[in-house]
């Protein structure tokens, strides 16, 4: 760049914070007129600088701030590599995906292989598992920490078992000490989701460090954003390259964006029935996909990362004052419960609605909705529920009455940093009105 492109860009720079500050002033709440959501972006003007000081590289997929935010995501769980990807479920597919690599020899995933996963989630946590020919084996789910019921898992064994894929469900760590025993007694892969549960932690170590590859996501409501975006996140450098291979198409060259022959020896390859010598830039060794992110969403979550640990800190503690404000409600409510041994980093706080309450589930949300209290159902409820999963092959352990349970009974509200104390009173005075009214 020349002495003058460098003053321009900063000045371009210096007038974006001025139109940050101009643009997206802090509001005041209003009860009952401002909107309380259950989730959203946070960010500043250094966010929105980071983005524009990508936009005059004009570098329009990854280079030198996706590098850089690998290296410090990495870095923040204490793991060798962390791989950037264009979201959360593209994420998970990769991570599920990259266990059927004929590279894996004995261990790949084959169709017809089973995965262990829970009923109660969300749908992207389970569709790799249909989209690569496999089986899913649907465990329930526990109550309040609507994680993974640990206790079946010996349950769910059967001589097609390979692989055990669970998310942290609404940033509460699942049983980490009973699952990871049970991964390594019969020998399983372990894919952690923990995209609701970026910094949460287990027996006072990281979540994302227990299994053999974890996924993150970026998308608005989550821990950070990139707007979209996602991440996987492993120990082993066998799996980072199987990993880029299908996020980059598939192929076996692993040079960057915009760079050549980093081998060494681009011409002079031998693999499979190819001729010697065909370009191995062109040469590929998995049925992938381009699942790449920009270097635009990665410059955000550059900016974003240095304010993660704030708001971890912060939605705990919108967390336990939420629970503070509604624990007289118990009569009528199931509040959540931290899953044993476990910090959670609490993506929402979910509520139970008891059979005996005086009103449904349906009606409470209704009511809140109406006084712009923002709600979400568990996700997809007991997923087997749902139409896109009929006709499909699955394998149920148990009744899942649980599951059925969360789909009927359970909502959950937001704790994301955006949300401040005069918010949360207000929604736990709507509740209790609301209660007192029924």
């Amino acid at each position: 760049m020349s002495e003058r492109s460098d003053e321009l860009r900063a000045r371009i720079l210096a007038l974006t914070a001025e139109y940050a500050a101009e643009e997206f002033p802090a509001g005041k709440f209003i009860p009952g007129e401002t909107a309380v959501p259950v989730a959203g972006r946070v960010f500043d003007a250094a966010d929105v600088q980071s983005l524009v000081d990508s936009s005059l590289d004009f570098w329009l997929t990854e280079g030198r701030f996706a590098r850089q935010f690998e290296k410090a995501f990495a870095r923040f769980f204490n793991m060798r590599h962390a791989i950037l990807t264009n979201s959360g479920s593209s994420a998970n597919l990769l991570a599920l995906s990259c266990l059927t690599s004929p590279l894996l020899r004995e261990r790949r995933l084959q169709p017809g292989d089973e995965v262990v996963t829970v009923a109660a989630g969300f749908p992207t946590t389970v569709n790799p598992i249909f989209q690569n020919g496999l089986i899913p084996a649907f465990l329930d789910v526990d109550i309040p920490t609507y994680n993974i019921d640990a206790a079946q898992l010996e349950a769910a064994l059967s001589e097609k078992t390979r692989a055990v894929m669970v998310a942290h469900t609404l940033g509460n760590p699942f049983d980490l000490k009973t699952v990871t025993e049970f991964c390594k007694k019969h020998n399983l892969w372990l894919i952690e989701d923990c995209c609701d549960a970026v910094g949460a932690l287990y027996d006072g170590r990281m979540v994302a460090t227990f299994g053999d590859v974890a996924t993150v996501s970026f998308y608005p409501a989550h821990h950070i954003t990139m707007g979209e975006g996602g991440a996987l996140l492993t120990d082993k450098p066998k799996l980072k390259k199987i990993i880029e291979s299908f996020r980059d198409w598939g192929r076996d060259c692993w040079c960057e964006p915009g760079k050549d022959n980093t081998c060494y020896k681009r011409f002079d390859w031998q693999i499979g029935d190819l001729p010697r010598g065909y370009d191995h830039k062109y040469t590929y060794s998995h049925i992938g996909y381009n699942l790449k992110a920009t270097d635009m969403q990665a410059a955000v979550g550059v900016s974003q990362l240095k304010k993660l640990s704030g708001f971890i800190e912060k939605r705990r503690a919108n967390f336990d004052y939420l629970t503070e404000l509604l624990s007289p409600l118990q009569e009528f409510f199931i509040l959540p419960q931290a899953t044993r041994n476990s910090t959670p980093s609490w993506f929402g706080f979910p509520i139970f609605v008891r059979p005996e309450a005086p009103f449904s589930r349906d009606e409470l949300v209704r009511h809140l909705e109406a006084r712009k209290i923002g709600t979400r159902l568990l996700f997809g409820g007991n997923l087997i529920r749902q139409p896109a999963y009929r006709g499909r092959a699955y394998r149920v352990i148990g009744d899942l009455k649980n599951s059925d349970e969360v789909m009927r009974r359970v909502f959950w509200i937001g704790v994301y940093p955006g949300i401040t104390r005069p918010m949360l009173d207000y929604v736990a005075e709507i509740m209790r009105q609301f209660c007192e009214s029924r």
